[in-house]
């Protein structure tokens, strides 16, 4: 099986590359976020996923092993081929993707040509209890946060956090964002009743234009 391969970039297409390595020019399969990344005629270095199937062999490249990780576990989602797994990480980063499962948050997924739904739903459901982090690094979900250093937080029906978001979506915020106000708030007021909590969280909300 081939797990990486280090070579000249030769062609980019919209789903695809060629990388030439010492004359050999390998076909590979990648997100638009990966493929962003590549340069016609430089030097590159892409993981690689093997999946031989009955009558082909095809290469998946990813940019870090983040991604790749997320091909490997969003690919064991029942009607998730590997086309539509990419699709999602063309429209999803790691980071987000991972917010997305915390949050329960059915909509970013419907950001990916090729998810419906159903297939939202099921993503959100089956990937609800996975921890997908960078192979080899000490890392768990609050450390890989977004950018704007929101906590990842994987809720339960009975956390607190989930009251915030339901009282905080039925007011008309979207769930992904109702999400990252309130595991933030949660996170500094632990200690306060759920109504304190949803009034600081309105409050987050005021104080910021998402």
């Amino acid at each position: 099986m081939i797990a990486k391969l280090r070579g000249i970039m030769d062609t980019i297409y919209e789903d695809s590359c060629i990388i030439d390595v010492q004359g050999v020019g390998y076909l590979v399969f990648a997100s638009s976020k990966t493929l962003g990344k590549l340069i016609k005629g430089a030097e590159i270095s892409l993981l690689i996923e093997t999946v031989v199937r009955e009558d082909s062999i095809s290469l998946y490249g990813f940019y870090d092993a983040w991604e790749k990780e997320w091909f490997n576990t969003l690919t064991k989602v029942q009607g998730v081929g590997a086309k539509v797994c990419l699709s999602i990480l063309s429209a999803l980063t790691p980071a987000q993707l991972a917010q997305a499962v915390s949050a329960q948050d059915k909509s970013s997924f419907l950001r990916a040509s090729g998810v419906g739904p159903k297939l939202a739903a099921r993503l959100v459901t089956e990937l609800k209890d996975k921890i997908v982090v960078i192979p080899g690094a000490d890392v768990s979900l609050s450390d890989v946060a977004n950018s704007d250093a929101t906590p990842i937080t994987p809720i339960s029906e009975d956390s607190p956090v989930e009251d915030i978001i339901s009282a905080l979506v039925n007011l008309g915020y979207q769930r992904l964002e109702a999400y990252k106000t309130a595991s933030k708030v949660y996170a500094a007021n632990a200690d306060k009743p759920v109504s304190e909590l949803i009034r600081l969280s309105l409050k987050e909300f005021a104080k910021k234009d998402f």
